[in-house]
């Protein structure tokens, strides 16, 4: 239903020229006027040609993928439950 998306942190030392010129590559979640750099959202078929465009911009410094997708989310208890030798 939902197309597959990836993570990207993009580094940039222009806040105005990113604000202006990244959406048309993804969905920009957040920008660090601070920090200097934006969390993206990109279509994971087309990661690796959105990276390549991005890094050819003049005020992008870095582009780093995010792992996310690739870290296991789901957790199972192993431990045994405690709670009964401490009841009343």
């Amino acid at each position: 239903m939902f197309p597959e998306r990836s993570g990207i942190i993009v580094w940039f030392s222009d806040l105005k020229a990113a604000s202006k010129h990244l959406e048309k590559y993804g969905n920009v979640h957040y920008l660090s006027k601070k920090l200097h750099y934006a969390a993206m959202y990109v279509y994971s078929s087309r990661l690796d040609e959105t990276v390549k465009q991005l890094q050819k911009l003049p005020f992008v410094k870095k582009v780093e993928r995010s792992y996310r997708n690739e870290i296991k989310t789901e957790y199972n208890n192993n431990i045994p439950d405690k709670t009964r030798f401490y009841t009343l």
